[in-house]
């Protein structure tokens, strides 16, 4: 993995930028996709139009967790309410991040 910016962090999620490669990453608990800035857009807009009551299961430890697939089938996220919520202010402030960032170099 190439040096990154960090764009974002809410709690147990992480989300950098490496300039060189163009690719974001997406770290959540010990789980990490990659995208480009094309990827991550449209996973973010996949993202705002779930139904979150549609997603509630009950997991074996009593929580109730949103799963969320993700491009690959065999790999999904889970999240309770709360890590959900983070996990979308992350990737709303690593967009408005980006933006600062193509500002400031022009």
């Amino acid at each position: 993995m190439c040096e990154s910016t960090i764009l974002s962090t809410k709690a147990a999620t992480v989300i950098s930028y490496c300039k060189c490669c163009e690719t974001l990453y997406t770290w959540h608990n010990n789980l990490m996709l990659c995208f480009t800035i094309t990827q991550f857009k449209a996973f973010k807009k996949y993202t705002e139009g779930l139904d979150l009551e549609d997603m509630l299961h009950d997991f074996p430890d009593k929580c109730e967790r949103i799963i969320l697939r993700t491009p690959n089938k065999d790999i999904s996220f889970t999240f309770t309410l709360g890590e959900w919520y983070y996990f979308k202010q992350a990737m709303d402030e690593a967009i408005y991040m980006l933006e600062i960032y193509a500002l400031i170099e022009g």
